[in-house]
């Protein structure tokens, strides 16, 4: 039996706030599998970085996790056998983040300390979790460095010295310290331009070989999900729409939010050809509307979708959908 390295199971992440409620993730489930590379795409306050901050444990007031579980049974021996990691104890839950799940947050690259060297930096990081004498942390440091494509040089520099993949590669240096069994990249190629988009990306993958590793990639860019994601769960207005393979969601993508996700994208080729965007704009958390919240968007919304919230629903092997319309088609 195939066990998933994380399961999880009705995530709500709310904004306590004197108009209310904020619902910015709202009843999210979804699987993380061993060995491959998940991506959570759609567009820009959908909930994307407040999910995976729920899952880690860092949301902060006025934000609080309203219910849900994240069970990880595959890393449950470093907590005392209590495989959901929102019920762990701060002292227990700390056995597992960075050494059984790293996180590169969005902007990361720029919260380097400008006037430490990056060894130092790097060391500091590892000997809260992994104490060991100072030669052998500066050697461990230097083989992270050609792990993702720098030289051991790069230690003595300070980041003012390093362009911005530089940067951003380092950090994932530091990320993968302790060998995780599972990396969460938010935002990776933010910033970046596309030839140093790809290089972070390819390192990503140098690394995911390496490490045989599982990793998340949370991105609004469609095309980076299409050269590294194994599977893509599309996500709009805090709830998961649509999962799939990647080559399925790109070549034949259900849920009409999805569609509109991949009509967004430039084809390459001569013939010119007009993009189309979605109508209107995304609801904001605090005033969203009844039924399906992406009806008020949605060229497809039947009655139902104006009332009625869609579940989730598998209607093909791997393949959910959140929508009405998508289950009348394939009933």
């Amino acid at each position: 039996m195939n066990m998933n390295l994380l399961e999880i199971r009705d995530m709500r992440v709310y904004y306590r706030t004197t108009r209310g409620d904020y619902r910015v993730v709202d009843g999210v489930t979804f699987d993380v599998k061993p060995d491959e590379v998940l991506g959570i795409a759609g567009e820009s306050g959908c909930g994307k970085s407040t999910l995976v901050e729920g899952l880690l444990r860092l949301v902060v007031p006025p934000g609080h996790i309203e219910s849900g579980e994240v069970v990880a049974p595959l890393l449950a021996k470093d907590a005392g056998g209590n495989s959901d990691l929102l019920s762990l104890s701060e002292e227990e839950f700390r056995r597992i983040r960075w050494q059984q799940i790293s996180y590169i947050p969005q902007g990361s690259m720029n919260s380097l300390n400008p006037v430490m060297k990056i060894e130092d930096q790097i060391i500091d990081a590892i000997q809260v979790h992994q104490p060991m004498p100072k030669a052998v942390a500066q050697r461990h440091v230097a083989g992270l460095l050609q792990t993702v494509g720098l030289s051991p040089e790069v230690a003595k520099l300070y980041p003012h010295e390093l362009s911005g993949g530089m940067k951003q590669r380092v950090i994932i240096a530091a990320s993968i310290a302790l060998k995780p069994r599972l990396i969460i990249a938010d935002e990776p190629t933010t910033a970046l331009d596309v030839t140093i988009q790809k290089m972070v990306l390819q390192t990503l993958m140098r690394v995911k070989e390496q490490l045989d590793c599982t990793i998340i990639v949370v991105s609004h860019d469609m095309p980076v999900h299409a050269q590294i994601a194994d599977r893509l769960v599309i996500m709009y207005a805090g709830q998961v729409m649509e999962i799939g393979e990647i080559d399925d969601i790109f070549n034949d993508p259900f849920h009409p939010y999805t569609q509109g996700l991949i009509s967004t994208i430039p084809a390459l080729g001569r013939e010119r050809t007009r993009l189309h965007g979605i109508p209107g704009v995304s609801p904001s958390p605090s005033e969203l509307p009844p039924g399906c919240r992406f009806h008020p968007r949605c060229e497809k919304a039947m009655t139902a979708c104006h009332s009625v919230e869609p579940a989730l629903r598998e209607i093909r092997p791997g393949r959910f959908v959140a929508c009405h319309w998508c289950d009348e088609m394939f009933r």
